[in-house]
């Protein structure tokens, strides 16, 4: 068989880079090829699509990739193998043998069989490829083998005399392997129902973990931004060469670039869709680019890059994400770019192509994705898809506002994260966004009743049945804990005293039913508690949200309660109101702690003391609240962030702008230029004074000066919600200032120098930063 060019040439092919998984996607990508023409075709397939990628089990094995299509006659075969030559359509394909066939065979091994068998043939017929024996007469060995049955069908190749480190690769990563591949070829082992097989193990598509259709946000408390974008923008059709797959500029017959006749009208088209995801990543968002079903690119940031289109520097700044950038972004996407074209690694688009600019364009628009970047610069809002989910999304607040799970102080980032992974191994639990949906309704429920009860704190109680009947020398009968009381006494309205009979004391299974009607899911503590070496306890934690205390089987009131289910499976209850939350402000996390320690050592017949028990399992299950310099550093940070945000929307609304910027030193005025110029705002330099956003760029600490001399500004419900400019006494104006800068400065310290902060200071750190959260307004 004729494989021209020389085996020379075949052999530097395999110099080429391509990654091990790269070169397995190129045999499989012939494969799918072959079935999604038969799926075109509209022929019945009763035996199914199935891929099959058995890896070597030693670097002397081999790789063996086989698949149920329809198989190649003869000349077919001759032309599949041949470096250079591709199929006869390069739109609907995404590799066809040619030359990624050779390049990835060549990378793997020295001998490469191909075999071959269509239904009703009475052999496999094949060619053998050894890249150690074809001479300058360009010819490979022909082979056949005889079939065990006449109706069976495909393709198999197998690879052998593998390069000793990518088949040392292959034989330790077949996880990873399927991981990737998983990725690449999520759409259609999806949308087409092809199966991907590797070392025996079926490939689960990775899909994307997004909130749901009908999830939305409300920007500025009116908009409606959906979390899901559905996107289908057609172009006007083009012709295109089906031999090199260059579209055509010009009208002709012949194209203009390899001089072919096989000109045809072709479909342009940009589809797919753009939404949130449910968590933060630091890596894993982004937007995935599909040609032909198969990703090219993923988790692709370069459109939160806006690129002046005048070439102007100081743009290379991403403008997503900007808040909590250290815990990553959430804005993910699926676009099909069937008619844009790929480079021959398929790990990029070109580029240059107009084709490439104009899906650009259409997905995040001409001008910057910031509105008041984009006003400065002279450019209309900028109406993109991309642009309306920054819109909404771009902050990660807790909450309804911006669609994150929180605990009623701050965001789940670490628990949300562990949901996704729960989504990917298909935990049924996590496949729907209902358990992030419950966290984000608990969080503003948990909000909810920490106003309610700063208000109920604010005002006279309500006066005590019990002291007023004793007051009277009405005798009340007190009955004994957890006994059932005969008769209980009320007081009308009119002063008439009474007595009823109560009912019969209720059965632990009905005080803890009415436990659990009574609660909501605390997210954050629902989880696995344990370790290594004591086994592990399911926990659901459910916080009490009425005011009637928590009692246990004999009566007393308790801060935690567990009720133990099947197995390891537990319910742990929790009262907010118990005092050593209310008064001696323990954490919820703590005594549930103390409460199923026991259990474990139980279980785990553990000699640890209880000191031993409780640390080792916080720090096994509980790893995010560790005090660390660059967590609480973080924190504070994002929190700072989002109150500069405020102050600049502030002193832009009430013009005080330049007050504020005429009453720094001249140092600070210098710390905000270093600031801008770093940042590659040197364009803006001039600006300063002329509007607030000179605060972005101003110290932390000088934060702090700023709320100190302008309280009137920030205060009353503006930026923080502390009472100033109505409250009469002057000391009492000092009080409520100095509450908020008291807090304000704890934070800018700890953003600033939270590296050499010790543990102590982190905790208090961390207490400022969540009182300063509650000091902050309602937004309007």
């Amino acid at each position: 068989m004729k494989i021209t060019p020389s085996a020379r040439v075949l052999r530097m092919l395999g110099e080429i880079e391509f990654d091990e998984w790269q070169c397995v996607a190129e045999l499989v990508d012939n494969s799918f090829d072959d079935f999604s023409e038969i799926v075109r075709s509209g022929t019945e397939w009763p035996d199914g699509f199935m891929v099959s990628v058995s890896l070597p089990s030693s670097v002397s094995g081999e790789l063996v990739i086989t698949d149920t299509g329809r198989g190649m006659t003869y000349e077919r075969l001759e032309r599949a193998v041949r470096a250079g030559w591709s199929g006869n359509d390069m739109h609907d394909k995404l590799g066809l043998f040619g030359m990624g066939f050779n390049v990835a065979t060549a990378r793997l091994g020295k001998r490469t069989r191909v075999l071959t068998t269509r239904p009703g043939d009475t052999e496999w017929i094949g060619v053998e490829i050894d890249l150690d024996q074809i001479g300058d007469d360009f010819e490979a060995t022909d082979i056949t083998e005889p079939k065990s049955h006449p109706a069976q069908h495909g393709t198999k190749i197998i690879i052998d005399r593998l390069n000793r480190t990518r088949a040392d690769w292959l034989r330790r990563n077949g996880a990873a392997l399927r991981n990737v591949l998983g990725s690449v070829y999520s759409w259609i082992l999806v949308e087409r129902g092809f199966e991907l097989y590797i070392g025996g193990t079926k490939v689960k598509p990775v899909r994307h973990c997004r909130w749901g259709d009908d999830r939305y946000v409300l920007y500025n408390g009116k908009e409606r931004v959906p979390a899901y974008i559905e996107i289908d923008q057609k172009l006007q059709d083009g012709v295109a060469c089906s031999d090199c797959g260059q579209w055509q500029l010009t009208q002709g017959d012949v194209c203009s670039d390899c001089g072919s006749a096989k000109l045809t009208v072709r479909q342009r088209r940009i589809w797919g869709w753009m939404g949130i995801q449910r968590y933060l990543h630091k890596t894993d968002y982004g937007i995935d680019f599909l040609r032909n079903g198969r990703k090219i690119l993923r988790w692709d940031k370069q459109l939160f890059t806006w690129n002046n289109p005048d070439g102007a520097e100081g743009n290379e700044d991403p403008e997503y994400p900007v808040e909590l950038a250290h815990q990553g972004g959430r804005i993910v996407g699926e676009i099909h770019l069937d008619h844009v074209p790929v480079t021959y690694q398929k790990d990029a688009f070109e580029y240059s192509y107009r084709s490439w600019r104009s899906a650009v364009e259409m997905l995040r628009g001409v001008a910057p994705l910031q509105p008041k970047r984009a006003q400065a610069l002279g450019y209309e809002e900028n109406e993109s898809p991309l642009a309306l989910l920054y819109k909404g999304f771009r902050r990660n607040d807790a909450g309804l506002r911006c669609l994150i799970p929180g605990d009623g102080r701050k965001p789940l980032h670490e628990a949300t994260r562990r949901w996704g992974q729960e989504f990917q191994k298909g935990n049924p639990e996590f496949q729907t966004d209902e358990r992030w949906w419950q966290a984000v309704v608990e969080h503003e429920e948990i909000k909810s009743r920490g106003a309610e009860a700063k208000t109920a704190a604010s005002v006279p109680s309500q006066p005590d049945a019990r002291a007023v009947m004793e007051a009277l020398k009405v005798p009340v009968n007190a009955p004994s804990s957890g006994s059932a009381s005969l008769t209980s006494i009320a007081m009308t309205g009119d002063g008439t005293v009474t007595t009823a009979k109560e009912p019969k004391a209720e059965t632990r299974s009905e005080r803890l039913a009415r436990y659990e009607a009574a609660s909501t899911r605390h997210s954050h503590l629902t989880r696995p508690y344990g370790h290594p070496d004591l086994g592990h306890l399911n926990v659901e934690t459910r916080a009490l949200k009425s005011r009637e205390s928590l009692l246990d089987d004999s009566g007393k009131a308790v801060p935690v309660l567990l009720d133990q289910r099947a197995g390891n499976e537990l319910t742990a209850f929790i009262d907010p109101s118990h005092e050593v939350f209310r008064r001696f402000g323990a954490d919820y996390a703590d005594i549930l702690l103390v409460e199923l320690a026991p259990l474990l050592k139980v279980r785990g017949r553990s000699e640890w003391s209880p000191s031993q028990m409780f640390a080792a399992i916080r720090a096994s299950s509980l790893k995010e609240s560790a005090l660390e310099g660059t967590t609480v550093g973080a924190e504070a940070r994002d929190l700072l962030n989002e109150i500069r945000r405020r102050m600049v929307d502030e002193l832009q609304r009430s013009g005080e702008f330049g007050r504020a910027y005429g009453g720094l030193g001249e140092e600070e005025r210098t710390s905000v230029e270093e600031s801008m110029i770093a940042a590659g705002q040197v364009g803006q330099i001039g600006r300063l004074g002329q509007d607030a956003g000179f605060v972005s760029y101003l110290p932390a600490l000088s934060l702090v000066r700023l709320v100190e001399a302008m309280p009137e500004t920030f205060l009353d419900g503006h930026v923080f919600r502390g009472p100033y400019s109505g409250v009469k006494s002057p000391s009492a104006r000092s009080l409520s200032l100095a509450r908020v800068t008291g807090y304000l400065a704890d934070v800018a310290t700890i953003g600033t120098f939270a590296s050499e902060a010790t543990a102590l200071q982190l905790q208090r750190a961390r207490l400022s930063v969540t009182l300063l959260t509650d000091e902050l307004a309602g937004e309007k």
